[in-house]
């Protein structure tokens, strides 16, 4: 390995938004190119409740992959508050899928179907805790009284602390967390909690979503906080500790829809994710974690085999294109606007 080229193990992406229809077939390439493997959330509409629409889901994701590749996308159960736990069984049992999504019911996009009470679904968790299935949380509170930068902290004050102590087997993965205090935590409970970093709140902070007006394309859930907040991101994740790996949270929406007087949460980051943790990495003096965290962390939190294929970063600048066709409409992508140092392959 020369600083001006990484040979990594294939990269896996523990937190991904496909979509479905034409937005997956566009998109979907661009996660392909990069990752072995990926965690597929399932907030469709209608969401992913049963083992048997996770199955027809992923036949629709290999139809679409490109000619010879071997991406590989694990499914994911969407919890309601009605749920089965047999119906969590089966589907884990059958391989149907890997984790169960908890989204609290209005966090997020359609995530208007999720839980609206932790107690109504204890029977499904004490399943999971049984059969050692990963519970993948949406970690931030909805009620409208408690200030959205404050979300993230009170949902660990309120849910989560007691969750782990109901459930002390359970495995557990808080989804792109965004504060120091989520980052301490997680280091406190591994490792039956882990935790996945997006790109975008290793790079962006809270100022960035207004600078020169609004920016909404930078606008996601959990919303982006103050730089202190950024920078204890950066240190967990290029520090190398097994409790931390890569989740893109890659969520694709139309532009017009982002562009809006009441736009969507999400950020389309799939072309350049890799490329923005190579630049993060090297920033922070680190790109000798950056295989554990992009490649190692995440198997071994899910007891999952490591990739057998590699992945090369070089660097080189690279501009990509700011934006992707979407029919008539485009999706914006992240960190495109002037060249990446880091390119791939």
């Amino acid at each position: 390995m020369s600083l001006n080229e990484l040979v990594i193990t294939k990269p896996d992406d523990w937190h991904v938004h496909l979509r479905d229809g034409d937005v997956l077939a566009t998109v979907l390439p661009h996660t392909a190119a990069q990752f072995g493997r990926a965690i597929v959330m399932p907030n469709l509409k209608p969401p992913v409740t049963t083992a048997a629409q996770a199955l027809a889901y992923r036949d629709r994701i290999l139809a679409a992959l490109p000619a010879g590749s071997d991406f590989q996308p694990l499914m994911t159960a969407y919890l309601t508050d009605e749920i089965a736990p047999e119906e969590i069984r089966h589907g884990h049992e059958t391989g149907a899928w890997v984790a169960a999504k908890l989204y609290p019911a209005g966090a997020t996009t359609n995530s208007q179907h999720g839980v609206t009470d932790i107690a109504k679904i204890r029977p499904v968790l004490a399943m999971m805790e049984r059969i050692g299935m990963p519970l993948l949380l949406h970690g931030e509170v909805t009620d409208h009284s408690v200030d959205i930068f404050d979300r993230e902290k009170v949902f660990i004050d309120q849910i989560l602390i007691r969750l782990l102590q109901d459930f002390p087997e359970l495995k557990v993965v808080m989804e792109h967390i965004t504060t120091a205090e989520a980052a301490a935590f997680v280091q406190a409970h591994a490792p039956q909690l882990a935790a996945t970093i997006t790109p975008h709140h290793l790079m962006i902070n809270r100022t960035d979503i207004f600078t020169g007006g609004i920016r909404p394309h930078f606008y996601c859930l959990p919303i982006a906080k103050r730089e202190e907040h950024r920078l204890a991101l950066r240190r967990v994740a290029t520090s190398g500790e097994a409790c931390f790996f890569l989740g893109t949270d890659t969520a694709p929406h139309a532009a017009h829809t982002k562009e809006a007087a009441c736009g969507c949460a999400g950020i389309f980051n799939a072309p350049t994710a890799m490329q923005c943790y190579a630049q993060v990495f090297e920033e922070e003096g680190a790109l000798d974690q950056l295989e554990a965290f992009a490649s190692l962390n995440g198997p071994r939190f899910y007891s999952l085999p490591v990739n057998n294929s590699k992945l090369t970063l070089r660097k080189a600048p690279q501009q990509l294109p700011a934006e992707i066709p979407l029919g008539s409409d485009r999706l914006v992508v992240f960190a495109a606007e002037q060249p990446l140092r880091w390119s791939i392959g």
